[in-house]
């Protein structure tokens, strides 16, 4: 059986402050919670006062993006390298705003991939489509464009532990969310994707939804069954509504 995930991206979130007050009310209200598993992903700079605040409290850290090199001459970008040292034990690619705002071509997120797998990162592959794609009918088009450029690129065995996350862009920082039906639809779908090529690996590949995800609608979309959890955005930057989904995967 998967075992649940819910991982909060703090996308560009925070300060020192902030975050040792978020991070102590997520850590005072893990003690009430089991049979999930916890991620938070800060802001690269903010990684390692989330990583100290959090020590010992069972709450996973991630970063949000990396470079697909090991070091160098690359201002402003972060290494897998350099999130290992940091904490960190996933890494988030291929998120929609990434796309969207910074160019992160299928061929560029399944490279960021193919790095974090090499260095021991644990990927959270995000795939998803625009409302004028859901609209047109290409739904399963995209995503499936999306995941196969991955696939390609690191093989399906990867999957045994990589984490997919189906975002819907056109619920992202919306407030509009996917019903439970058509988000499970394209978790099914994704899935019989990965079965396609191993049942195993799909059997075990843990699928996160990501698309305004809150405590009012976690239960009815984590119960769904191919949905194991949720990558958070907005939601996560509250405590008591992060646990709130925590406790209801």
């Amino acid at each position: 059986m998967r075992k649940a995930l819910v991982a909060g991206n703090w996308k560009m979130n925070g300060t020192r402050a902030s975050t040792g007050e978020l991070c102590k009310g997520i850590a005072d209200g893990m003690a009430a919670l089991g049979g999930v598993d916890v991620l938070v992903c800060p802001p690269s700079i903010l990684i390692s006062t989330a990583a100290t605040a959090l020590a010992n409290s069972g709450v996973m850290i991630g970063g949000q993006d990396l470079d697909t090199n090991p070091g160098g001459a690359f201002t402003g970008q972060t290494s897998a390298e350099m999130l290992l040292d940091a904490g960190c034990k996933d890494v988030i690619v291929g998120h929609s705003e990434r796309r969207q705002f910074y160019g992160d071509t299928d061929v560029l997120v399944a490279e960021k991939t193919q790095v974090a797998l090499d260095a021991g990162l644990i990927p959270i592959v995000c795939l998803g489509e625009s409302q004028a794609e859901r609209e047109g009918g290409v739904t399963e088009e995209i995503v499936g464009r999306q995941l196969n450029a991955v696939l390609d690129k690191v093989g399906i065995a990867a999957f045994s532990s990589a984490v997919i996350a189906y975002e819907p862009v056109w619920a992202i920082g919306t407030g509009l969310t996917a019903s439970p039906e058509q988000a499970q639809d394209v978790h099914a779908f994704i899935r019989r994707m990965l079965a396609d090529k191993d049942q195993s690996v799909a059997d075990q590949c843990r699928i996160l939804y990501g698309g305004s995800m809150k405590p009012g609608n976690a239960v009815e979309l984590i119960s769904k069954p191919d949905i194991d959890g949720g990558l958070i955005g907005g939601a996560a930057l509250a405590s008591e509504d992060f646990l709130g989904i925590c406790s209801a995967a």
